[in-house]
């Protein structure tokens, strides 16, 4: 095995948490193939003008979003937003994700009775369904009535135990949202809050709607006990980048377009930043890994998470997050685990459960080569 392939599987081996995941950005290539060729036999569109778009690789910002375009086309049912979810669970945790807080924009399909209730449920029902590993999910048993599970501590490193991930839910305000609409999602976020909805998304097209239109909805989410988190900078807006960071949000993602005065003020209010270095790269966010805002966060420990973004829009796995980081800036073992727990902190979830995340974490240092 070369050294890079070690290097990878080690990565695979760590323990890790994802803060910023889309659940449609990601779904499985094959998946969406699957789902294009049935909808190519149905005539609702033709295969072989989206094939190309879900096999191409080097996307731009604009490919990005027409390939969410066509993603919305595909997952517009119950049975395949349970689908999607349940394997999207499965493909984190078989690279040893403990801990997902996975976002999703709650969608309305009129023309088979979607209301964005109903297709949280189908979230919900995919969570459900996963059986390859232990799911610690409040949903699971609180609608019979009993109180969340306690599982057993996930010891990856003892073969005999299962593994275990934490999943909590993000509903995602889309930028092309109204104000009314944005306060639905909240809405709906606080009627599922014991069922592990835990805070609000700000994200999509990041050319498209204006801050204010969204910021309603959002003072309401917070007032209402709600974590927030905002696509913050992914493209140059210095108004609105600053309005974000007065709002102070509990998380930004990106901020791939910041400017002196914005690293200021994110620095004075100590908010943690979801990096997403493949995305970013991808997207040409930002030019170059050498170029990238991790390393000067970094150095100056400032809170930060490495995350996918879209995994399957951009090829990539939060273990090859942590392996590119590792090379792009010289980060030995010790410093991608530490990387990874201190992500605990910054987690939307209760107490009890980053204890239960640090046990998992201290349990696997004893075993791993750090």
């Amino acid at each position: 095995m070369s050294e890079a392939e070690t290097n990878m599987e080690w990565c695979v081996s760590m323990p890790k948490v994802e803060l910023h995941a889309h659940l449609n950005g990601s779904i499985r290539d094959s998946t969406l193939l699957e789902l294009a060729r049935v909808l190519g036999e149905k005539g609702v569109i033709v295969f072989s003008d989206v094939e190309h778009v879900i096999l191409k690789n080097d996307r731009s910002l604009r490919d990005v979003f027409k390939l969410f375009d066509l993603i919305h086309v595909l997952t517009t049912d119950h049975t395949t937003v349970t689908r999607i979810t349940k394997e999207v669970i499965e493909d984190f945790a078989s690279e040893n994700v403990v801990y997902l807080e996975l976002r999703t924009t709650p969608k309305k399909n009129d023309s088979i009775g979607m209301t964005k209730r109903s297709y949280l449920e189908a979230v919900m029902e995919g969570l459900r369904a996963v059986s390859t590993v232990d799911v610690a999910f409040p949903a699971h048993n609180v609608d019979a009535g009993s109180p969340t599970k306690s599982l057993p501590v996930n010891d990856m490193c003892n073969g005999p135990t299962r593994k275990k991930i934490y999943v909590r839910l993000l509903l995602s305000i889309d930028r092309r949202e109204s104000t009314a609409a944005a306060m639905e999602t909240v809405k709906l976020a606080l009627e599922m809050k014991d069922l592990g909805v835990v805070g609000i998304d700000l994200s999509g097209n990041p050319v498209v709607g204006e801050w204010n239109t969204f910021l309603p909805a959002l003072q309401f989410a917070r007032e209402n006990g709600l974590y927030i988190t905002l696509h913050c900078g992914e493209v140059p807006n210095p108004k609105e980048i600053q309005a974000m960071l007065d709002f102070s949000p509990r998380r930004i993602g990106h901020a791939c377009y910041f400017e002196e005065d914005d690293w200021k003020k994110l620095k004075s209010n100590n908010i943690p930043v979801e990096i997403c270095l493949t995305s970013n790269i991808v997207t040409a966010s930002v030019s170059s890994l050498d170029a990238h805002h991790f390393a000067n966060l970094y150095s100056g420990k400032h809170p930060l998470v490495l995350c996918t973004d879209d995994a399957g829009v951009f090829s990539t796995s939060l273990s090859s997050e942590y392996n590119l980081a590792a090379s792009a800036f010289g980060l030995g073992k010790r410093e991608l685990f530490l990387l990874a727990k201190n992500a605990i902190e910054f987690i939307f979830a209760s107490d009890g459960v980053k204890q239960d995340l640090r046990r998992t974490f201290d349990l696997a240092s004893n075993k791993m080569d750090l």
